[in-house]
Order: C-alpha cells, then structure tokens, then sequence
C-alpha cells in the first residue's frame, strides 16, 4: 500500500475575510448599536463603558468662569496673606490693629478654595466641575451673609463694603445659574 502524500494544509487567515470577521464580530455582539445607539468598538469598550457618554456638556463660558474664579481666589488670598490690614481697610474703610491673624487665616482658606478653582479649570469629570461650583456658591453665600452681619453691627455702610455685597450677589447667581445647567445633563444609567 502506497500512501499518498498529503495535500499541504492551507490556513484560512480570517483577518482578511471580512464575512468571517464580520461574523465574529455579530456572534461576540461588537460593532452594532446597543439600546442608546451606542456603537462598541470592542467587547472590552462594551463591558467597560463608553467614556464618551460621562463627558460633559457643558454651558457657554463654564472654563471661563472657573479660570476666572481660580485667578480671583489666587489674588484674594495672596493680598489677604500678604497684606492683612490694607484689605481691611479698604472694604470697611475703618483701621484695625488686632486682626491680622484672623485675615491670614481667611487668606489661607481663601488659598485651600483657589486650588480646588485650579483642578476644576482642568478636569473633565462632570462630578468634580459640580463640587467645584457648588463650594463656590457657599462659600458666596457665607460671605454675603457674614459681610452683612458685620455691616450691621457697626452701623455703617462703606461704598467699598457696598460693592462687595453686591458682587458677592451677582458671582453667586452666576455660579448657581452654571451649577443647575450643569446639572441638567441626561441621566446616569443604573
């Protein structure tokens, strides 16, 4: 009995046939769109979640804002720091001698916000820009209403002090209008 060769085997490479890959890619259940008409590139993607859909849309001017703030709360802080009873003097239009400590300490804090103002200037993560406006809202809100307390019981009205409640007013309508439009974004899928 004589055996005959065997044909050489031809390997069938499925990376060129495109009906073969196609197929694959239907059976694994990759590259057609899901219940939202999200396309998956891979069944990893799938399994993980598209990052595309936690990005934020965010309202005209938001970066700005922020920027603006960071910049703000910088220069608010560094004057508070280095020149505790100026700042003083020019909001209240009064001299103060025993009070040095207490606005270093504001400037510190002031310092410890500015940061938070400079991460929320570079992140995409619509939970932090949210955090970052919401600290900035009260902190507008505490000091509107400590600015006020303190107005009142010295029995003055300074021009200066006047203006900042009213910034103070104006920057957190600003800063709650950007909030509730960031917020209005499409749900999170459970």
């Amino acid at each position: 009995m004589a055996s005959k060769p065997h044909p050489p085997l031809m390997k069938k490479h499925s990376q060129s046939d495109l009906v073969s890959r196609l197929k694959t890619r239907k059976i694994l259940g990759v590259g057609g769109e899901d219940d939202e008409g999200e396309v998956h590139r891979s069944k990893l993607s799938q399994m993980l979640g598209n990052d595309i859909k936690y990005q934020v849309r965010e309202p005209v001017g938001l970066r700005v804002w922020i920027l603006l703030s960071a910049v703000g709360f910088t220069v608010m802080s560094l004057m508070a720091l280095v020149f505790p009873n100026q700042l003083y003097e020019v909001m209240f239009e009064e001299e103060i001698s025993n009070a040095t400590v207490s606005i270093r300490l504001y400037g510190g804090a002031l310092l410890s916000l500015s940061l938070i103002f400079w991460n929320g200037v570079y992140t995409q993560e619509k939970i932090i820009i949210q955090w970052t406006l919401l600290s900035e809202a009260c902190y507008f809100a505490v000091q509107f209403l400590v600015t006020s307390v303190t107005l009142v019981e010295m029995g003055s009205l300074p021009s200066a002090a006047l203006l900042l409640l009213l910034s103070r007013m104006l920057f957190l309508g600003v800063t709650l209008l950007y909030y509730h439009h960031l917020g209005r974004g499409r749900p999170k899928k459970v």
